[in-house]
C-alpha cells in the first residue's frame, strides 16, 4: 500500500516536472526506483532514467532528440549530477565531469557517430 501511495505521488510530481505528455512510469520493486521514459510527440524517446522514492533523479539518465539520437547521458545521485556526462551539439561531444553538481572539467571531442558512449 505504501508503494502505491508513493508511486501515485511520484506520478503527479513527474507530470508537473516534465512537459512531455507521453510517458511510461513504473516502480521497479527490486531496485526500489521509479523507472521513467518520456516521449516526443512523434513517438521517439525523449528522456529515460530513474527516480528514487523521494522524487529525486537517481541513476543513469539519457536524453534524445526527436530523431532518436542520444544527445546527453549521465548519472544523478539523489538529484545531484555526478561523474562524467556526455553532451552532443553540432557534431561535437562535450565530456563534462561533475563533482557534487558542480562542473569540474569540460573536454570537447569530435563526434564520430550519433550515439554517445559513456565508456
Amino acid at each position: 500500500m505504501k508503494n502505491i501511495a508513493i508511486l501515485a505521488v511520484m506520478m503527479m510530481t513527474l507530470s508537473v516536472g516534465f512537459s512531455q505528455k507521453n510517458k511510461e512510469v513504473k516502480l521497479n520493486e527490486e531496485t526500489n526506483l521509479i523507472e521513467a521514459t518520456y516521449f516526443h510527440d512523434n513517438g521517439e524517446i525523449s528522456q529515460k532514467g530513474t527516480f528514487d522514492l523521494d522524487g529525486k533523479l537517481h541513476g543513469d539518465w539519457s536524453k534524445f532528440n526527436e530523431e532518436g539520437d542520444k544527445i546527453s547521458e549521465g548519472t544523478y545521485t539523489k538529484g545531484i549530477r555526478t561523474g562524467k556526462w556526455m553532451f552532443v551539439s553540432n557534431g561535437v561531444v562535450k565530456e563534462v565531469e561533475f563533482d557534487n553538481n558542480i562542473i569540474a572539467s569540460v573536454v570537447d571531442r569530435k563526434n564520430k557517430s550519433s550515439v554517445v558512449s559513456k565508456d
